[in-house]
């Protein structure tokens, strides 16, 4: 019995801490650095903001200024969660869903076909019904648009693979190796809690963004599941971070519909919605409506057949309750 303490907090078989203390301390180390971070971001930022702005105009060195303050933060986070797998969880880079093999580059195209093929379905929908008219081309909030339509792309393209990271590689998998065998759970509870947490918290930390409400924050919950998907089923993010970037950049930068509340920078289509915001999602954007819903089911789906077509099965990957884990010799 007076080895129960310890065993609550350290894995003696894995050598390790359990998978609740790694969390905890990740998430305490995240915070800390990302305020500490401020300290010198903000001051840099705001120097940044002038030469941006001399150099680009208002407008543009808006939308700058928004991708660097994503780079830093996505930096960050990326820096956090890499370096406690390495000395916290002592996993291996590809147990991160970082494999980088041949299979691995097909479903990130996969992903990234997807992503760009739901968004693009939403639109021809909303224009056939009404909901949407286009009202322009290649238009920005101000300023020319190529600088503001690549500052657009790269934003996204980092918030893609820092978000997938962070709550599909990191906080998925640590909760469900923590939670595998726990109990009466099996392998099966252990993932469907994973994804659940997972998704909850993606969607929360969306909560505060413009326009939010409580449905856009379950709609975004059930977007964390459709992207926990991927990765579920083949143990990588490759899938997850090919459709996040591309559904979010054919969203906003090619659609110009809202991007999870925040309005439009820069886009090859503008268009005026009209439809009803239950089902357009409003000023919020198609994931806080029926609309991205039905394109998230449909994902889910699409995203089966994929694993079912390629790999021959679809069934929760074998490897994603079994690290990959670096030992000290």
């Amino acid at each position: 019995m007076r080895f129960l303490p310890l065993a609550l907090v350290w894995n003696r078989r894995e050598r390790r801490l359990r998978a609740l203390w790694r969390l905890v301390l990740t998430l305490v180390f995240v915070a800390v650095l990302i305020v500490a971070a401020g300290f010198v971001l903000v001051p840099a930022l705001r120097s940044a903001e002038i030469v941006l702005v001399s150099t680009l105009g208002s407008a543009t060195a808006d939308v700058a200024l928004l991708a660097l303050s994503q780079w830093a933060l996505g930096g960050v986070i990326t820096a956090t969660v890499l370096l406690a797998g390495i000395f916290l969880d002592r996993r291996r880079l590809a147990d991160f869903g970082f494999r980088f093999d041949r299979d691995w580059w097909l479903d990130l195209a996969f992903g990234l076909a997807l992503g760009a093929a739901l968004m693009t379905l939403v639109f021809l929908f909303e224009l056939a019904v009404g909901w949407v008219r286009v009202t322009g081309t290649f238009e920005t909030a101000g300023g020319p648009f190529a600088p503001s339509f690549l500052f657009v792309l790269a934003l996204f393209l980092f918030v893609g693979v820092y978000e997938e990271l962070f709550a599909r590689g990191y906080l998925l998998t640590n909760v469900a190796e923590g939670l595998r065998g726990f109990g009466p759970l099996g392998e099966r509870a252990a993932v469907a809690v994973a994804v659940l947490v997972s998704s909850v918290a993606f969607g929360l930390l969306h909560a505060e963004n413009p326009s939010a409400t409580t449905l856009s924050t379950f709609n975004i919950s059930l977007a964390g599941v459709f992207l926990a998907l991927g990765y579920v089923l083949t143990n990588e993010l490759s899938i997850p971070i090919g459709v996040h970037i591309t559904w979010n950049f054919f969203q906003g930068a090619v659609y110009g519909f809202p991007v999870s509340g925040l309005g439009r920078t820069a886009t090859v289509v503008a268009v005026e919605q009209r439809g009803p915001p239950a089902a357009t999602g409003g000023s919020f954007g198609p994931e806080a409506g029926l609309v991205g819903v039905a394109a998230i089911l449909l994902g889910c789906l699409a995203i089966a057949g994929w694993c079912e077509y390629r790999y021959g099965h679809v069934a929760i990957h074998p490897g994603l309750t079994l690290p990959d884990l670096r030992w000290r010799e």
